[in-house]
């Protein structure tokens, strides 16, 4: 699973067989750092509750055509859920774990 931020939503003009009522998403993808990382995508939203501004975790690849109903319909990728926060140890980047404490 991947991290990524909705900014905005897509309005299809012609729907395929399968797809109606689910949304289609503009998804930022983000580092563990909730920083932009790539270029966006569209997202069919399994959930049907994303909306934007919100972080999110997706799936790509055949994956995400099993997430939605009926599986396996013409996607790339696919919302999985909403997260609700994202906790990092407490690790440096060139991977060295911070002490908390000295004793």
């Amino acid at each position: 699973m991947h991290l990524g931020k909705v900014i905005g939503t897509l309005v299809p003009c012609v729907i395929y067989e399968g797809m109606e009522g689910v949304p289609l998403l503009w998804v930022q993808p983000l580092d563990k750092n909730q920083q932009p990382k790539g270029r966006a995508f569209v997202c069919a939203d399994g959930t049907r509750m994303a909306g934007p501004d919100e972080i999110v975790y997706w799936e790509a690849s055949r994956e995400a055509a099993l997430t939605l109903s009926p599986s396996f319909v013409p996607v790339d990728h696919a919302v999985i859920g909403i997260v609700d926060g994202v906790q990092l140890d407490d690790v440096q980047p060139d991977g060295v774990r911070l002490d908390r404490e000295e004793t």
